[in-house]
């Protein structure tokens, strides 16, 4: 038995639908109750807008196909459709734009009940084949709750009071030294990767030892992110002395460890080089990584200027700022050749880095998804059962 011709091949729903020989709207409304939108048939990703309108696109954000991609209209019914190849187990976030005239429109895909959440709005998402939400990243009521404390601490390098979010393992203790992971964006890993059930979920399941975290929270995000001594020693010198002070941790390289996505990443990563071997491990989320000593980048946004600043000159001179760094990056996201131009620059400065891609793109649960693979390979558990 070999692959299937093409002309063997079971049809498309959509291209059975063309060739009815009925489009009235009953025959649409009966398509519409007998599939899930989108239709995933193998790796064929069928989008569909039920529309009346002069143009339909599709909006998203995947590296390699056009965006706006046009959706093409079946002769003679308000009924638009585009077909992908969606790879196996991918994940995308999208939007429909309609234009009636000279009126454009943008919303998530009504025939689409699966909604995915951002600190800038909501979006559809489409599930590939083989796709699934982890079972670690939903809701156990077998797991042991951690608490969150909140705490506001001054910063005399920010000149201002700042909200951290601490978490405190189910069976926090004060006879128990702990490691510390410091977040940044941390109100968002929170509300949109579900970061606290994440970890209730692995500590209960011993993906993961018992950590502390400290979920932190940014003023001017674009402003304190990219390579900024202020925040780097807020987090080094004043947080983290202070947590140190106050909770049983464990202070040294080895037990500290920093984690962010996009910007926080960059936030990650320079606050470690300002501050070498003070922090034993780095989770680095699709890190804006934008540099341009191998040629010009046209059209970026001046906020990242000072990311490639940095960029440039570290990748011109390479150091070794902690032991390992553990790397995420969806495939389907631009940025993705920045991030794999780093690990080899990584690597060569003696630390151990693990690289890891995903079918995914720039978003929050792209993010989570990845959590356990980080998380339980920087703050590994403990392979055995406990009983109580």
């Amino acid at each position: 038995s070999g692959p299937l011709m093409a002309a063997q091949r079971p049809k498309l729903a959509i291209n059975r639908l063309r060739e009815s020989k009925e489009l009235d709207h009953q025959a649409l409304q009966r398509f519409v109750d007998q599939h899930e939108f989108p239709i995933i048939e193998g790796n064929q990703c069928t989008f569909v807008a039920w529309q009346q309108a002069d143009e339909v696109f599709l909006r998203h954000r995947v590296v390699g196909i056009r965006d706006p991609l046009p959706l093409r209209r079946i002769e003679h019914a308000d009924f638009w459709y585009v077909v992908l190849e969606i790879p196996k187990d991918s994940r995308v976030e999208y939007q429909i734009e309609v234009r009636r005239g000279e009126h454009w429109e943008r919303f998530n895909d009504p025939l689409n009940p699966r909604i995915a959440r951002s600190p800038v709005g909501n979006s559809s998402v489409c599930f590939g084949q083989g796709y699934q939400v982890p079972d670690w990243a939903s809701y156990d009521p077998d797991a042991r709750p951690g608490e969150l404390v909140e705490l506001m601490i001054r910063s005399q390098a920010q000149r201002r009071d700042n909200r951290v979010t601490l978490y405190l393992p189910a069976r926090f203790t004060t006879t128990q030294r702990y490691p510390l992971l410091v977040v940044h964006d941390g109100g968002d890993y929170l509300e949109y990767a579900s970061m606290k059930v994440v970890l209730d979920n692995l500590i209960h399941r011993l993906d993961m030892a018992e950590i502390v975290v400290a979920f932190t929270y940014p003023g001017e995000r674009l402003r304190e992110y990219p390579n900024s001594g202020p925040h780097a020693r807020w987090i080094t010198k004043e947080l983290i002395g202070q947590l140190e002070e106050q909770f049983p941790l464990i202070a040294h390289p080895s037990g500290r460890a920093l984690l962010g996505s996009s910007f926080g990443a960059i936030a990650s990563l320079t606050t470690a080089v300002r501050y070498p071997q003070t922090y034993g491990s780095l989770l680095l989320q699709l890190g804006s990584f934008v540099f341009t000593d191998i040629g010009a980048l046209q059209g970026e946004d001046p906020a990242f200027d000072p990311v490639v600043k940095f960029m440039n000159r570290y990748r011109a001179r390479p150091t070794r700022f902690a032991d390992r760094l553990f790397m995420s990056c969806g495939v389907y996201e631009p940025l993705i050749i920045f991030n794999r131009s780093m690990v080899p620059v990584f690597t060569e400065t003696g630390m151990t880095i693990n690289y890891v891609e995903s079918r995914d793109g720039h978003n929050w649960e792209s993010w989570r998804d990845r959590l356990r693979d980080g998380l339980s390979w920087i703050f590994p558990g403990e392979s055995l059962f406990v009983y109580e």
